[in-house]
Parts: C-alpha cells; structure tokens; sequence
C-alpha cells in the first residue's frame, strides 16, 4: 500500500518560514516571510516558531552594465 503525495510544505521564494503548530490553530508551514524579524513580528503571542527555509533558492543576480 503506497501513501498519498503531500505538498511541498517549504516554498522556495521566501527565506524564512514560520511553523504553527496547536489543536485550535492546526499544525502548518507558512513560508512567506522576508526576514526573521518579519516572521518573530507573525509569531508573536502564537503558538508557533520561526526558522530558516532550507529550500530558499533566491533568483541569480544580473549583472549591471560595467561601469566607465
């Protein structure tokens, strides 16, 4: 017998992600946030902690036009 897939819980265009966990919140990954100090500012007063995103990938830099 196989399990069902689940969802990538880690979105990958944020680096931090804020886990919620509890019987009267449910328990969830919401990865949405910019900065720790963002994410700590969400979690405050809720049963939940933040940590890194270990899926981050941020877009590659361009470079500028070289300078004269």
């Amino acid at each position: 017998m196989t399990k069902p897939a689940s969802a990538q819980m880690y979105d990958p265009r944020y680096p931090v992600c804020m886990r919620v966990y509890g019987e009267l919140v449910g328990d969830r990954m919401d990865c949405i946030f910019m900065s720790m100090k963002e994410c700590r500012a969400g979690a405050a007063g809720n049963p939940a902690t933040c940590l890194v995103n270990p899926f981050y990938a941020p877009r590659p830099v361009r470079p500028g036009k070289p300078e004269r």
